[in-house]
């Protein structure tokens, strides 16, 4: 139940990292926007945009980050519990052998000892 909730916030996190980074405006729109671009009439102000999406990615990054150690750290259980639980070791393990023929269908006329001649075509010939 609680891999569950922590796969769902590792998921959502994700989205929403990448969400924002596509949201954040680069580096060159600054200068734009000091001399009247526009920007400052938005919400958060000419600043308050880029330092209020900035954090939230942070946070969301951090969030990330913890979900993803969360993940591995189940991970490692189950790998824990597979090994314990006396699972033999898949390089050792013996697989029976068989002839590969017989995995190969043969249709009764492909038989040794037929031959490729219908039977009808067999008595006309003679």
């Amino acid at each position: 139940m609680l891999e569950t909730v922590v796969i769902v916030v590792h998921l959502l996190a994700a989205l929403g990292l990448v969400a924002l980074v596509l949201l954040q405006q680069g580096k060159g729109a600054d200068a734009g926007a000091s001399f009247g671009a526009g920007a400052s009439g938005t919400v958060f102000g000419s600043q308050g945009s880029a330092t209020f999406l900035s954090r939230f990615t942070a946070v969301l990054a951090a969030v990330f980050f913890a979900t993803s150690l969360g993940l591995g750290f189940f991970a490692k259980d189950k790998a824990d519990m597979l090994i314990q639980g006396g699972l033999p070791d898949p390089a050792v393990l013996e697989v029976p052998s068989k002839p590969a023929a017989d995995d190969v269908p043969v249709l009764d006329a492909q038989k040794p000892g037929s031959s490729d001649i219908p039977a009808g075509a067999e008595q006309q010939k003679r």
